[in-house]
């Protein structure tokens, strides 16, 4: 499977996206009127987003580093957003040449950039898909043309599970279902918006979200740990995002204030 393969979705530019939205936070060009529009709006009620999403793609790649240095070797993204260097692939790869990635995600305007994705080393090898999340048998199977679920894959959820419900999409038997096809060895990285440290800003910012018909699901700490039951958790567990292992510009951006974000790393065994 690549992103050639890949149905034609047309953007529908009538509601905002949540991987444009926060395209605009993070100061990129791909996001329409009606996203920028919602993203200001949140901001102005909850005025961590923008760190947030900047401590997001630092975590991630402290993280996928983490995987490779640990002799991981494949990758699957779900949820992967609008390229923004430097990408999963980037990180990886940068560790070892020979990683192969899978990027996936249902924004058509995520498709439209997959040539970006699609930008290996010569030596190792990524992939997209085209697909939604809450579609495991699709991913699942299409990621295996290019992985091998025999062997270690570090799985990214970022910033994705805030965004599927408890009950509707069923996210904690949802992400089970990823963890259930890794082999021992592989790595579940993952944040989470919370509302234990910011509760007024995240609830208004939640709303809003709600309101243009994209739902949200802020969770407390015992919450989200769930989604590592059954695996374990690297040092330092599961902690606020700036903290996860953190490098000389995380310790400095957490002058700018506080980032309601759980992130967290764990190894199946």
């Amino acid at each position: 499977m690549t992103a050639r393969d890949a149905t034609p979705t047309p953007i529908d530019t009538s509601r905002p996206h949540p991987a444009r939205v926060y395209d605009w936070w993070l100061g990129g060009k791909d996001n329409y009127p009606v996203d920028e529009e919602l993203a200001r709006k949140i901001l102005a009620v909850d005025g961590t987003v923008v760190r947030g999403a900047r401590a997001n793609r630092r975590f991630m790649h402290r993280a996928v580093r983490t995987a490779a240095e640990a002799g991981v070797r494949q990758f699957l993204d779900i949820g992967t957003g609008i390229p923004t260097e430097p990408n999963l692939h980037q990180v990886a790869q940068g560790v070892a040449p020979e990683s192969r990635v899978v990027y996936a995600d249902n924004d058509p305007i995520v498709l439209r950039h997959a040539e970006a994705l699609l930008q290996s080393s010569a030596e190792g090898a990524t992939d997209y898909i085209h697909a939604d999340a809450r579609d495991p048998g699709t991913i699942l199977r299409l990621a295996g043309v290019s992985l091998d679920f025999g062997r270690p894959v570090a799985l990214s959820l970022v910033a994705l599970t805030h965004y599927l419900g408890d009950q509707e999409d069923d996210v904690f038997g949802l992400v089970k279902r990823y963890v259930d096809e890794l082999a021992a060895g592989s790595f579940l990285i993952l944040t989470q918006v919370t509302q234990d440290l910011s509760p007024e800003g995240v609830a208004r910012a939640a709303e809003l979200f709600r309101r243009s018909g994209t739902p949200f699901h802020p969770r407390t700490l015992p919450e989200f740990s769930r989604f590592f039951d059954g695996l374990e958790l690297l040092g330092p567990g599961v902690i606020p995002v700036y903290g996860w292992r953190p490098e000389p510009v995380d310790v400095a951006a957490q002058a700018e204030g506080v980032v309601p974000v759980y992130a967290g790393v764990a190894v199946k065994r």
